[in-house]
């Protein structure tokens, strides 16, 4: 086992530099989605008192919204209806959780593999075994970012229709005669819908990062380079 040699050269290289990108798109990943707090609010009024009171339903990662129930003002009794045992329709937290937890264990690889490049610089490119270890994690890492992006991006297609107009229409006691109900507003997604943006990023910088970390494997690699080093020789030139 070499000793640790700081060797900043590899951060300059496409192996190194995409790393490093990575480990921030992987930062941007989670931290936009698992970070996420919202509310959708409706106006109801009734037959009997017309002013119009604001019922509202607080949501967030990892979006559990049959767990969010609506609540009226404080010590307002709203139309006679018990409000807080209505709830959003849906759990998506699987689909959070899976997004989420994955990127943090790519931002965690990305710390382990940058360590490697820059402290173990030498024990990394003479051994076969690192890059080849190196270069499957990526190409499963490639395809769990497009597997886990795309499950978050439809369950958040399906976050927005649950929080949005609709929930009008799906309210039971929005559906009373007495009861008039109006969607007032939800908080803007705009995060969220960056968060899968950088989901993809991240699956073309991995996909991308594949063919530089197979040029490392002994794939690529001729396999008497490393025995002609060691033996002092010269590789014999190539023809063209």
């Amino acid at each position: 086992m070499s000793s640790f040699q700081l060797n900043l050269n590899p951060l300059k290289e496409p192996l190194g530099f995409i790393k490093v990108l990575e480990w921030i798109a992987s930062i941007f990943a989670f931290a936009t989605c698992g970070g996420f707090k919202g509310k959708t609010e409706i106006q109801v009024a009734c037959h009997t008192n017309p002013d119009n009171k604001t019922i509202t339903a607080t949501f967030g990662y990892p979006f559990r919204l049959n767990e969010a129930s609506f609540q009226p003002p404080q010590g307002v009794n709203v139309c006679g209806v018990d409000w807080e045992s209505h709830v959003l329709i849906g759990d998506y937290s699987s689909s959070a959780q899976f997004y989420v937890t994955f990127a943090v264990f790519v931002f965690l690889y990305c710390i382990a593999a940058l360590l490697l490049y820059v402290g173990y610089t030498n024990l990394y490119r003479d051994s076969r075994k690192l890059p080849m270890v190196d270069f499957v994690i990526t190409l499963v890492a490639t395809f769990l970012w497009l597997v886990s992006t795309s499950a978050w991006a439809k369950a958040l297609t399906d976050i927005k229709t649950a929080t949005g107009r609709n929930i009008v229409q799906e309210l039971p006691p929005c559906k009373q005669p007495e009861v008039i109900c109006h969607f007032g507003s939800v908080t803007s997604m705009g995060s969220l819908n960056v968060s899968v943006i950088f989901g993809f990023l991240n699956m073309i910088l991995w996909g991308g990062n594949a063919w530089f970390v197979y040029k490392e494997t002994s794939l690529h690699s001729p396999s008497n380079t490393s025995t002609s080093h060691s033996q002092g020789g010269i590789p014999p030139p190539t023809g063209i």
